[in-house]
């Protein structure tokens, strides 16, 4: 607990001794009683683990002529410091370490505050619902000062419970969208940008292949189009075989013998 306060302030500037303490006893004084005999062993612990330096400043450098040790937090102290406030299990959840996770919860990722916030409120729930079941069973044996004691506990604790309800709810409502939003696949989104194929009527032919002819016309073009043919089997409108003057000869004899003048009129004989 002290190593990461320690870790904790030096990460904002390099500090001597004293004003070291005196951070630390503002800053912890409300949540946790520390011997002051205990904080230089603990810089020459992280010292000699190499998280910190300690280096002299000299004394003609200061005023007062005494020369004092400044503590410098090194690369690996950043490290270390960066575990330990990553660190979220149940030992901070407890009343001795919980004060001082809280005290640095602006340098602690945002997932592990929410971790310790639940944590701490469901220890707190299961002592609420200890000291309750308590005062059920021993209500008779107590007398009216000691009952006041128990109650007095039991909202401490339920007011608590209800302070951690309302930071756990403010740090949900300011958790990030990505983190609290499901995310939507972009390939279901987007629209493409290339061209239908298949799905457009085709205005043309394809090659190698004739166009339909229209429905209202085709019988009147099927008709001139087929072949007559004469007594003889040749073809009366001249498109095959001959010259066009023999099967234009041929078409005005065959008419001659059924009894119609080229002309138009009809023979005398008929």
């Amino acid at each position: 607990m002290l190593e990461l306060a320690v870790l904790a302030l030096l990460s904002e500037s390099p500090m001597h001794g004293y004003e070291l303490r005196k951070r630390l006893a503002a800053l912890l004084g409300a949540f946790h009683r520390f011997s002051y005999g205990s904080l230089y062993p603990c810089l020459r612990r992280l010292a000699d683990g190499g998280y910190v330096t300690a280096d002299d400043v000299s004394a003609t450098t200061r005023l007062g002529g005494r020369s004092r040790v400044v503590y410098t937090l090194t690369g690996e102290g950043k490290e270390k410091l960066a575990d330990l406030l990553g660190e979220g299990g149940p030992s901070s959840w407890e009343d001795e370490m919980f004060g001082v996770r809280f005290a640095f919860f602006a340098k602690t990722d945002a997932a592990v505050r929410l971790r310790i916030l639940e944590g701490r409120r469901g220890r707190l729930e299961e002592r609420r619902e200890k000291v309750r079941s308590a005062l059920t069973r021993t209500v008779e044996r107590f007398d009216s000062y000691t009952l006041e004691l128990q109650r007095h506990g039991l909202e401490s604790v339920e007011r608590e419970v209800r302070w951690l309800n309302e930071l756990i709810e403010t740090e949900r409502a300011s958790a990030p969208a990505s983190l609290t939003e499901p995310q939507l696949s972009t390939a279901s989104t987007e629209l493409s940008t290339a061209p239908s194929t298949g799905s457009e009527p085709s205005t043309g032919s394809e090659p190698g292949t004739l166009p339909s002819p229209a429905r209202g016309g085709g019988t009147g073009r099927r008709a001139g189009r087929t072949a007559r043919r004469d007594g003889r089997g040749s073809y009366l409108d001249g498109t095959h075989g001959g010259n066009d003057g023999d099967a234009r000869n041929r078409n005005r004899n065959a008419q001659a013998e059924a009894g119609h003048d080229p002309g138009g009129e009809v023979s005398a004989g008929r």
